[in-house]
């Protein structure tokens, strides 16, 4: 394919996700060169869906706190099969892996594009359940999602220098974020995948990514979800990422 059809196709795409081209260019070319990577070049790929890719750009998006871009992807994504709930559910889990201050300015953001959209987010009903309860429901996540890779390193129940912050971990991590309604597993892990590729965490994104194929994502969803980070978290940093887990896809 030549480059001006590239461009071409990535311009059509752009405009269809009802993306503007960020208004007046900063540097020649630069909004032809955009058109022709990210959009020809990477989310015109088969291999994920349009939905999957808008659920990987919001978690780098949100995770970056490059909250102007954020606001354009939020209402892009209401066009494209996500609901404001599993919006804010990506983000909420982005919390889990950046912090609470993350996720907080995100929803912010979020909130003020579903506000002038005239949406409201119905809140959803939620069992609150006593700490045994939600320690045994976070142990039987971790235990589906990561087998024997869930008890090995900082996860180790006998490291007694992590034992008592993963205890937190489990509980609310796994045992209540995981739990949420708004997004099944197999988005949390592209949010995860996604997140702990821009993070820059390998141990950690590798364990995630063996885990992916446990929760219906195949071995080339993992490659092109964390390619589709590139554009928004670095080249270098996602070809990183892909060398890690190439080791052990």
């Amino acid at each position: 394919m030549e480059r001006d059809e590239l461009r071409r196709r990535g311009r059509l795409l752009r405009e269809e996700l009802g993306l503007g081209s960020g208004g007046a260019e900063p540097a020649p070319g630069m909004a032809d060169f955009l058109d022709e990577t990210a959009f020809g070049g990477l989310w015109s790929r088969p291999g994920l869906s349009t939905a999957d890719r808008m659920v990987v750009t919001l978690s780098v998006l949100t995770q970056l706190q490059r909250l102007d871009s954020l606001r354009d992807y939020v209402a892009a994504a209401l066009r494209h099969d996500l609901s404001p709930r599993a919006i804010q559910e990506v983000i909420f889990q982005c919390g889990l892996y950046g912090g609470e201050p993350v996720a907080r300015a995100a929803l912010a953001v979020a909130a003020e594009v579903f506000a002038g959209q005239g949406l409201e987010v119905p809140a959803d009903s939620w069992e609150s359940v006593s700490l045994d309860e939600l320690h045994r429901r976070g142990q039987e996540t971790l235990d589906r999602l990561h087998g024997t890779r869930g008890q090995e390193g900082y996860a180790a129940p006998d490291n007694d220098v992590t034992a008592a912050l993963y205890a937190v971990a489990i509980r609310w991590g796994y045992g209540e974020i995981w739990s949420r309604p708004g997004i099944d597993w197999r988005g949390r892990m592209l949010c995860a995948l996604a997140c702990f590729t821009v993070m820059r965490l390998d141990a950690t994104l590798v364990k995630f990514a063996q885990s992916a194929l446990n929760v219906g994502l195949a071995r080339e969803e993992v490659i092109e979800a964390i390619m589709q980070t590139a554009p928004y978290g670095g080249f270098p940093v996602a070809l990183s990422a892909l060398a890690k887990v190439g080791e052990v896809l």
